[in-house]
């Protein structure tokens, strides 16, 4: 059998006619699929941008006028003395409340399913359920508040249901799968090897969780979590459903004053929506688009915390 000949220098035309011939070949699709997602980027960033633009020139001339007495006064019949501060103190409530009652509960589940539950057909049939629960539409969250905190439990039954309480709990419920999924994720990240390396030295399964998994998927979990506070900030139908008050209110509580939990309140959504259905254009067009743009900047912190707070936790876990 002849040995295979090595090119020589002779040889380097040839060499050069395959590389140019390679050099030649464009990859349609390829370049078709990346242009396609590129134009799709632009047209997202366009929708936003158009959106944004919109809602800071209606809201401008209240943005530039009275803006610090917007953020601190309260509902009133006449646009020109309403104010949001009743909505972004119950907005803050609900948030903190999601906060108290989702992420423990959703980082409990998912650890309990990624590292104590079997692997069996109950288990897979509870993982699909919480994913499909994700998709569920947040009015019908808001009719299982009503009928389970409301009406059932009796929260705020004095003042008609309507409490950060009994809210609270609602939206908790609806981002529950989220924190569920997101942390679980997270958790399926963790190189095996890391746990391994834990097991290997001794540690039991809780130390390995506590002191390696936990840390590794610290990131994901609390980006995950600040995200699904945002959408819970933002949301209306559960609280209309609820009986979030769409009225005036009298008093203006304290930020530290928690017994507001338990009486009646408005948000930050329902104050969007129901000045956005009122006929005076002050309501409708200035007050509603600069709520929006209050709202707007009250998720935006809450996403750079969370992206913050992922880059604490890579560097230090990278440290």
């Amino acid at each position: 059998m002849a040995a295979p000949s090595i090119p020589t220098a002779g040889s380097g035309a040839a060499t050069g006619d395959i590389l140019a011939g390679l050099k030649k070949k464009v990859d349609v699709g390829g370049t078709l699929f990346r242009l396609s997602l590129f134009l799709s980027l632009l047209v997202s960033l366009l929708v936003l941008v158009v959106l944004v633009s919109q809602v800071l020139v209606d809201g401008w001339p209240v943005l530039t006028t009275r803006f610090g007495d917007f953020l601190t006064t309260g509902l009133g019949s006449q646009p020109e003395i309403s104010g949001i501060a009743q909505g972004l103190r119950g907005t803050f409530y609900l948030c903190l409340i999601v906060a108290v009652v989702a992420f423990p509960l959703g980082v409990g589940a998912a650890i309990y399913l990624e590292e104590y539950a079997p692997s069996n057909r109950l288990t897979n049939f509870i993982d699909i359920n919480i994913r499909n629960l994700a998709g569920v539409p947040s009015v019908v969250y808001g009719i299982l508040g009503l009928t389970i905190f409301v009406k059932g439990v009796g929260i705020g039954a004095i003042t008609g249901g309507s409490t950060p309480l009994a809210a609270g709990l609602t939206l908790s419920a609806l981002v529950l799968p989220v924190v569920i999924i997101t942390t679980a994720e997270s958790i399926r990240a963790v190189p095996q090897p890391l746990k391994e390396a834990g097991y290997g030295v001794g540690a039991t399964q809780w130390e390995v969780i506590k002191d390696h998994v936990l840390p590794y998927a610290a990131p994901g979990i609390l980006t995950g979590t600040l995200l699904s506070i945002a959408r819970a900030a933002g949301e209306a139908a559960p609280l209309i459903l609820v009986g979030t008050t769409t009225g005036f209110l009298t008093n203006i509580p304290a930020w530290w004053d928690v017994s507001q939990v338990r009486e009646r309140f408005t948000a930050m959504p329902i104050i969007i929506t129901t000045w956005a259905r009122q006929p005076q254009d002050g309501f409708k067009v200035d007050g509603a688009a600069a709520a929006i743009v209050v709202l707007i900047l009250f998720v935006v912190l809450l996403n750079s915390a969370a992206i913050l707070l992922r880059n604490r936790f890579e560097k230090k876990r990278d440290a």
